[in-house]
């Protein structure tokens, strides 16, 4: 479904929504009677008046029940019913308002779990490469602090004659 039909598709029931505000005057006050002249007539016509309804299964117009989110089947059938533009009747009108709402809560689903996951895999990242660059400055300084007690213990050897020979068992030698 393109975004241009999903506009339209829309547009009757932000019409709908707002002509149902509290505080608005209802466009069936402001018109009454307005809307019956166009039965028998088209649907184009009728539906010039914001606040008309066509019910294309007996070709009449009729003020739109504002007290009610949808029309009541007794005034007419919702896959009859017209209410802003004609090519969509209201069965299709909340079939395709309830996939768009889906859709947009699963897309909105994703996006918050794509977000938690994403901070939360980067923090351990940090904290990895912090511990790892820790551990290698540990790993260095042991290597230099054994390196360092290597040549000490090596100069009290040498100090005291007990140096190891290359081979240990050359005292044992007779020449």
């Amino acid at each position: 479904m393109a975004l241009g039909s999903g506009l339209l598709l829309c547009a009757p029931l932000a019409l709908l929504l707002l002509a149902m505000a509290p505080g608005s005057a209802s466009p069936a006050a402001a018109s009454e009677g307005a809307c019956p002249q166009y039965t028998n007539k088209t649907c184009e016509e009728c539906l010039k008046k914001v606040s008309c309804l066509w019910c294309s299964s007996n070709k009449k117009c009729m003020d739109y029940p504002v007290k009610n989110l949808l029309p009541p089947h007794s005034l007419c059938e919702l896959s009859s019913a017209r209410w802003g533009v004609c090519w969509v009747n209201f069965e299709a009108l909340i079939i395709a308002m309830s996939v768009v709402g889906g859709v947009i809560l699963v897309a909105l689903c994703i996006c918050c779990f794509c977000c938690c996951r994403k901070k939360k895999s980067k923090k351990p990242d940090k904290d990895d490469e912090k511990a790892a660059r820790e551990r290698e400055q540990r790993r260095v300084r042991q290597e230099e602090r054994r390196a360092e007690m290597k040549s000490r213990h090596d100069e009290i050897r040498k100090k005291y004659g007990l140096f190891k020979e290359e081979n240990p068992y050359a005292k044992f030698e007779n020449n």
